[in-house]
């Protein structure tokens, strides 16, 4: 188990600000300059392309809620999470990220991934 970084916080409130205007403060206190977003629908790199991608979801699903829906397990800088997308309450679309920070606990990498895990084969 490890403690949440603040920085995760401020990630989550960019994707759930309604003011997109207001996105920008909220990344600037949570990813590097340099962050790297990966998930199977998009690839941004840096600051101005997260805030872009981030400012388009809002203006295509402007009810979205954004959540985190498990705790958070970390060792090393890296983190793993559960999240889901919620509109108008109902979910959207359940996932998972594996978040890495750096050594002031800003986000330098986000891995994404969609949906439960597979079932076992075999």
């Amino acid at each position: 188990m490890s403690d949440i970084p603040e920085s995760f916080f401020h990630y989550l409130a960019a994707w759930n600000e309604a003011d997109t205007n207001r996105i920008r403060a909220h990344l600037e206190r949570s990813v590097a300059p340099d962050v790297l977003f990966v998930d199977p629908a998009n690839t941004t790199r840096g600051i101005d392309e997260l805030e872009s991608m981030i400012r388009s979801a809002r203006q295509e699903r402007p009810t979205a809620a954004y959540l985190r829906t498990s705790g958070v397990d970390g060792h090393n800088r890296r983190y793993r999470y559960r999240w889901e997308v919620q509109i108008d309450g109902e979910s959207a679309l359940p996932g998972m990220d594996v978040t890495s920070v750096d050594a002031e606990g800003r986000i330098v990498q986000i891995d994404g991934f969609f949906g439960d895990f597979p079932p076992l084969e075999g």
